[in-house]
This record gives structure tokens, sequence and C-alpha cells, in this order.
């Protein structure tokens, strides 16, 4: 570990928790992993619930399966913008695209990665849509406990729902029952690259008080 939970505090944490997409192969130590995911059970669900599922791949063949889920979402999500990338006010063509080959990356990797862990969510029951879009408010927290964590461990993170588009066959992949739902994939490894602070938008920009207009 290059940093500890002890050494960086929580506005340390959350400042500098960039999404790091190229991971080294090495293998993450079973106890790390196992924090990761304590420190996402940790988070709050409706009406105290704990719906929230988690399975830690690192068997082989179910990782390249998920790649494959993964490969068939990006191509199909990345692949019209890859020919005219739209410049946004915060962000220029050239970061966009920076960002997009660090996914395609991902895409080619993910399954030499050391662990992919998915969020899920237990229903008990065969899910409704309705009730399907009501786990994203337990399951959501849980991940971003799961990246901060990561960040303060000195672990690379970044969540995808692209390699589960395709929900049956991410749920075929993990032999989930009929009651559960996949939502998120967060491949995890030590990083390549270097943290770095994350680039948002400037406060004053998404924030008003009491009403947005007058």
């Amino acid at each position: 570990m290059t940093e500890s939970s002890e050494q960086m505090g929580v506005f340390d944490v959350i400042y500098n928790c960039r999404a790091m997409r190229r991971l080294d192969t090495r293998e993450v130590p079973e106890e790390l992993l196992r924090k990761l995911v304590d420190a996402g059970n940790q988070a709050p669900t409706g009406s105290n619930q704990q719906g929230v599922r988690w399975i830690i791949v690192r068997d082989a063949a179910v990782k390249r399966e998920l790649a494959d889920c993964n490969r068939r979402g990006v191509e199909a999500y990345i692949g019209p913008r890859l020919e005219n990338l739209e410049e946004l006010p915060h962000q220029s063509p050239a970061k966009r695209r920076r960002m997009l080959d660090a996914v395609l990356w991902q895409m080619e990797h993910m399954h030499e990665l050391p662990a992919l862990i998915v969020a899920c969510h237990d229903f008990g029951e065969p899910p409704t849509p309705e009730q399907h879009a009501a786990g994203n408010v337990a399951v959501w927290p849980a991940v971003q406990n799961v990246l901060l964590a990561a960040r303060a461990l000195g672990l690379g993170a970044a969540p995808t729902t692209l390699g589960l588009i395709d929900r049956g066959a991410a749920a075929a992949a993990l032999r989930l029952p009929e009651t559960m739902a996949p939502y998120c994939l967060i491949p995890v490894g030590y990083p390549l690259g270097r943290f770095g602070p994350v680039t948002r938008k400037p406060l004053d920009e998404v924030l008003r008080f009491d009403r947005w207009s007058d």
C-alpha cells in the first residue's frame, strides 16, 4: 500500500478519488478485498433492509465472461463517440479522448485484472422494474464507500455499468438467483498511474439555496 487510511483524512480521500482504470495484474490480498466490501456494507439502506450483496470475482473463467459482457457494452456505448468527440464546458475533447482510451484499455484487459467486485441487490423475490429502480438508493452509497476505501488503501478502482447492460448475461455468469440483480461492476487493483485530484465543476455552478431560480 502506498498510503493508509490512517494517513489520509476523509476529505483528502474524497477530493483525490480519481477513477483508476489502468490496473496492475498483481494479486490484491483477500484481506484488503474483504475490507473494501466491509466498508461498502456500512452504507445506509432504506428502512435498514440491507439488501445489498457482493461478489468478488477472481476466477479466470468468470472474469472472462464478465469481460465479454463489458466488451459488448463498451463497444455499443463508445463506438459512435470515437469519431466525433463532443466538447463539454468542463472537459476538452483531448481529456475526453484520454478518458475513453482508459475505458478501452480496461475493456481489453479486464479479464487480466486481479479482482472484479460486483454490487448486487437481493429483493427476496423477482424484482419488478419499480423495485429494481428503488434498489439504486441502497446500492450506490455502498459503491461509493468501496471507492473511497479503495483510495484510502492505495488501490485503484472505477465503477462501471457497461458490463451489466445485459443483466441476464451478467446474472448467468454470476449464477445469481432470480431474486438478485447486478448493479455495478468495480474492477480493483494496484494502479498503474498516479493518483491526483478530481476535476469538478465549481461549487457555485451546481449549488443554490432554497430555490433553483427566483
